[in-house]
């Protein structure tokens, strides 16, 4: 088979392989040969992933081999037809003069990939995709809290909802899709780097398929013949909807492009855990950080503002993370006070349609 459809395949399978896998078969990709197609999966018991290629297939078979290592491998060959074979208890990857032997691993001791769920409805991919990256930026890192890691998909009808939070800002996200059942009415705690995984891999081949079922664990996804499955998050995720103010007496418009490099250059001189802070007067908000007995720096950017002035401060990290995944020529930051969170939305400069995206962030309290 080609090079690069076998380097791509092995390449997005090895992706689901856990770097310190529970059992050591899991280290391994399960290729199986029949039919005119070769198929590859990986598994770890919470994420599943398995796609087909049309392959000469001469003899047909089952092998388990080292996932990371064949990865390396068929990603070093040169750009010429691949022949992969068993030869007693070792697979030979061969491309022109280039000649591989590797171990293999039992395949009786691979467990079962798990069934898909039932079908649930299809979402356009690269919308999909973009609102998975503009919340699970939101999500929390820390493992020891695995349920903010989650992000909650609430499914209303033709609605999907992503909701994230790691205490110290939220984010909320609506799309359209279309359901097989027009009533559905559920929500899935799905992990955020899961939400990620598939948006990169799978957001860009046209229709991503959803599958899941009543009072299932397993959510799973399905596109341009490749699919994958991972366990849901259990719990109960915090109930941040309530969170997100309906209106605000202040509210003030930035460009989004301006605020980015501005706030990214004052950032500079913010040390470990230091706040940026912005003044917000009529006209121009001003950024600045640091101290005066260290490095500082201050920067002003146009705004409007309706309402009255206001001076907050935020974490820069959590402040550019949010401006960065807004997706308007404008953001519009909505306050109610200053010791209460900001609402962060993008919105059109040409027709002022404020986007369905929002990130609400925690302020820093100033001393």
């Amino acid at each position: 088979m080609a090079r690069d459809i076998l380097s791509d395949a092995v390449s997005w399978a090895a992706r689901s392989l856990s770097p310190r896998p529970p059992v050591p078969v899991l280290s391994g990709l399960l290729i199986t040969a029949e039919d005119g197609l070769v198929s590859i999966a990986s598994f770890d018991y919470e994420t599943s992933a398995r796609l087909e290629i049309e392959a000469d297939v001469e003899t047909e078979g089952q092998v388990l081999v080292s996932g990371r290592l064949l990865n390396d491998i068929v990603r070093s060959l040169p750009a010429a037809p691949v022949t992969v074979e068993l030869d007693g208890g070792k697979v030979l990857v061969s491309c022109r003069s280039s000649r591989f032997s590797l171990a293999t691993m039992p395949v009786g001791d691979y467990p079962a990939l798990p069934e898909l769920p039932t079908a649930a409805g299809t979402v356009d991919g690269a919308e999909f995709a973009h609102a998975v990256a503009q919340v699970t930026v939101a999500a929390s890192k820390d493992d020891t809290l695995p349920i903010l890691t989650a992000v909650k998909v609430e499914i209303e009808g033709d609605t999907m909802t992503f909701l994230a939070t790691d205490r110290y800002r939220l984010a909320m996200k609506e799309i359209r899709w279309s359901p097989a059942d027009p009533s559905v009415s559920t929500s899935l705690l799905v992990k955020a780097r899961t939400l990620t995984e598939v948006a990169k891999s799978l957001g860009g081949g046209g229709q991503l398929e959803i599958m899941f079922g009543e009072g299932a664990d397993l959510v799973g996804f399905s596109s341009g013949g490749r699919r994958t499955t991972s366990v849901l998050v259990d719990g109960e995720y915090p109930k941040i909807r309530s969170l997100f103010p309906e209106s605000s007496p202040i509210e003030a418009v930035v460009d989004t492009a301006a605020l980015v490099e501005a706030s990214r250059r004052v950032a500079l001189v913010a040390e470990r855990n230091t706040a940026l802070r912005m003044v917000f007067t009529q006209g121009q908000v001003s950024l600045d950080a640091g101290t005066g007995d260290d490095a500082s720096a201050n920067e002003s950017v146009p705004c409007t503002l309706e309402g009255d002035e206001i001076t907050v401060a935020f974490n820069p990290a959590y402040l550019s993370e949010g401006l960065a995944v807004v997706d308007q020529p404008q953001v519009r930051f909505s306050f109610t006070s200053a010791p209460k969170p900001a609402l962060l939305t993008g919105v059109s400069e040409e027709s002022g349609t404020v986007s369905d995206h929002r990130y609400l962030v925690m302020p820093v309290r100033l001393t």
